[in-house]
């Protein structure tokens, strides 16, 4: 595959084109090896590759990009500060965040995902918890899961084996299946009786971070816990607690095994964890759970939502939002099954129309809603049924 160096490359942003991928890393090593992974699938090509983010911009002004993997820690210009312009030089550009697990990066790539950045990878590490083969599989699976959502929201269809992408499961680093969902013919239920929900359990992936500061941000407190489970691996976690607990006037915080379950509260299930909730002598508490990954995650949203109905029944509001995948669309079949609500974020607001488009294709939801009306449901149905 060549990549230009002149002026911009011709042709438009046609449905059968390889995703456009531009990297950007200050490591001439680090390039090297992911325009390798990149360019060892036929439907992915680099179109760029530089090594700091004023270069990045110059080149986003000569090539089509769908997808940029992004670095963080570079000379001249870092990622964080490149961001924004990148965002502003080709609008709709998907970006990934690119940085070693440290919890400096972790930081870093939750402030850039809360300024427009749609996902991170983690770079492989020394220590083997997070190999090459996880990371090109990884990085794989969400260039093309990002590249289908950017061409659909530019009217082109996506390559059609985006829909089938698998990644590899992990153990400390979750990797959802990528689904590119269309909305399709969508049957919303009618909602169940209004019962007071006793819990709100959401679940999210791709697009999560920004989608949950915007609706936690946004959502005035309730009596009932929230229980958040997000597709992460552990050093981001518990910052991504940290940084909802400044956003909102509840207290948040990453979850601790055998810590009892207190109303009003938001818990966010740590990675390498399930979240699961257990009523034990007359109380209800939260248990970490080390049972394999379900839909290539851990956490996943499936065992938490299980474990919510045997505990609450149907006394249940589900929230299903961005991401890659399916994962929650089991669960959310025993919610309503056991008489909860479920509300899947509409597609137009989604960076990744999977995980809702999952359950709101399966006829579980009572509601689909744009990103900002979902606060004030939740507000209302939370109130409402508890007046």
């Amino acid at each position: 595959m060549t990549r230009a160096d002149g002026g911009r490359e011709p042709g438009g942003r046609g449905g059968g084109e390889p995703y456009r991928v531009m990297v950007v890393d200050d490591s001439a090593v680090v390039r090297g090896l992911v325009t390798r992974f990149i360019e060892q699938d036929p439907e992915m090509r680099v179109v760029a590759s530089v090594g700091n983010g004023q270069r990045a911009i110059e080149a986003l002004q000569r090539h089509e990009t769908d997808v940029v993997v992004l670095d963080i820690e570079m000379p001249v210009m870092d990622g964080l500060t490149a961001l924004p312009k990148l965002l502003r030089a080709q609008p709709g550009v998907q970006v990934i965040m690119a940085s070693t697990l440290t919890k400096a990066n972790a930081d870093v790539s939750i402030r850039a995902l809360n300024a427009g950045a749609a996902d991170y990878v983690a770079k492989p590490s020394t220590g083997g918890l997070h190999s090459k083969a996880d990371f090109q599989e990884e990085l794989r699976s969400k260039v093309k899961a990002l590249g289908a959502a950017r061409r659909k929201a530019a009217g082109s269809p996506p390559l059609a084996s985006a829909r089938d992408v698998r990644s590899r499961p992990g153990v400390n680093v979750s990797k959802p299946k990528p689904v590119v969902a269309s909305a399709g013919k969508a049957t919303v239920r009618r909602a169940p009786p209004d019962l007071p929900p006793q819990v709100i359990a959401i679940g999210s992936s791709t697009g999560g971070p920004q989608a949950l500061f915007q609706l936690l941000g946004g959502l005035d407190p309730v009596s009932q816990p929230i229980l958040i489970t997000q597709h992460m691996p552990a050093t981001f976690t518990a910052l991504l607690a940290e940084h909802i607990a400044r956003q909102t006037s509840m207290p948040c915080s990453e979850a601790k095994d055998g810590e009892p379950l207190v109303g009003g509260k938001i818990y966010v299930a740590p990675g390498g964890h399930h979240m699961l909730a257990e009523r034990r002598g007359g109380g209800l508490y939260l248990r970490l759970s080390d049972a394999p990954p379900e839909n290539f995650c851990r956490p996943s949203v499936d065992p938490m939502l299980r474990s919510l109905v045997d505990v609450y029944g149907s006394r249940i509001l589900a929230v299903i939002l961005t991401g890659m995948g399916s994962d929650g669309c089991k669960g959310c079949g025993i919610v309503v099954e056991a008489g909860g609500h479920v509300i899947a974020q509409d597609e137009e607001t989604s960076v990744v129309w999977g995980m809702p488009g999952a359950v709101t294709r399966a006829g579980l939801v009572s509601a689909v809603l744009p990103l900002a009306e979902i606060a004030p449901k939740i507000r209302k149905i939370a109130v409402r049924s508890a007046a």
